[in-house]
């Protein structure tokens, strides 16, 4: 019977109805699983799924009954897809459940910096509100997205989604050029002259080599505009020290990031040090996490278990 061992339950929701494969199988769940748990625990194991552990080659080799690896999340860089191509492990991930949830997150982050929600309510709490004289008091900027530029560094299906939400809050959208590259043609805009002409800048675009730091001093150096800047996509896209420089030499307006570098951060995370800032706001990986994007999610995670032992394997990576 196929055997088939989920490694860290407790990162889609208890709200998720975890529906099950239609064929004959045994299921394990394990809540969380440490790295070096992962060996003893996929032992005799033909499918694994699993979101963040890492299982790297030292870890296959020793697997000899994996056979497939489904990923309950878009993205792989804590799998070794050399090592599972080199022995034929299929690789699944989900895609396109994040559509609106993303995209959603990403303007509820711009709007409350961009309306300084977050300083206000933290006024009313700490009763300067009562205090004033008068209806209302302007202790914290306040900014209309209308007519504002957003550059955009992403041209996916969450890029796009953002797109969408911004065209209808009356805003310029600008897609960047990857950076360092040129001739991507008339859609996009060049990279550095989006860091320049842009109110807001979201990221949503993966990590790789490529991209890890892509925002950093010398970029925060180069905004004009004072620029919010939004991560809602993976941590290691920014240079978190060089973020926090950025907001201490008003290089930018503010930040909202739903992705770090180490997750959960580590106590040295320099962005720890500057949460109580009105301008800063950091929420703990939930923009992919609606209730609606994870039942999504999973039943794709469930698809691809059956098309894989129908033979029809789908959304492969490897």
């Amino acid at each position: 019977m196929t055997r088939i061992v989920f490694l860290d339950r407790s990162t889609i929701g208890p709200s998720v109805i975890l529906n099950k494969p239609n064929f004959p199988h045994e299921w394990v769940d394990h809540d969380r699983t440490r790295p070096d748990q992962v060996v003893e625990r996929l032992t005799g194991a033909d499918i694994a799924v699993c979101n963040k552990v890492p299982i790297r080659r030292d870890s296959i080799e020793k697997l000899p009954d994996l056979k497939m690896i489904c990923i309950p999340a878009t993205g792989y860089d804590a799998f070794d897809i050399d090592a599972c191509r080199e022995r034929g492990i299929v690789v699944s991930n989900v895609r396109g459940y994040a559509t609106n949830t993303v995209p959603e997150h990403t303007f509820a982050l711009i709007l409350a910096l961009r309306r300084g929600l977050v300083g206000y309510r933290q006024d009313v709490i700490d009763g300067e509100w009562q205090k004033a004289d008068q209806f209302c008091f302007f202790t914290h900027p306040i900014n209309d997205l209308a007519g504002s530029t957003i550059g955009i560094m992403g041209e996916g299906v969450l890029g796009q989604g953002v797109a969408r939400l911004a065209q209808a809050f009356g805003m310029r959208v600008l897609f960047a050029a990857h950076k360092g590259v040129e001739g991507l043609g008339p859609l996009y805009t060049p990279f550095e002259q989006v860091l320049e002409e842009s109110d807001v800048i979201t990221l949503h675009c993966p990590l790789m080599p490529s991209t890890r730091n892509m925002i950093a001093g010398p970029e925060f150096a180069a905004m004009k505009r004072r620029p919010l800047l939004i991560n809602c996509a993976r941590g290691g896209l920014v240079d978190e020290a060089a973020l926090v420089a950025a907001l201490d030499k008003g290089q930018i307006a503010g930040a909202g990031f739903d992705c770090l570098t180490s997750e959960p951060p580590k106590p040295d995370n320099p962005l720890l040090a500057v949460l109580d800032r009105p301008n800063v706001i950091v929420t703990p990986h939930t923009a992919w996490a609606s209730d609606e994007a994870m039942q999504t999610l999973w039943d794709q995670v469930i698809l691809h278990i059956d098309n894989f032992q129908a033979g029809k394997p789908s959304n492969q990576v490897t």
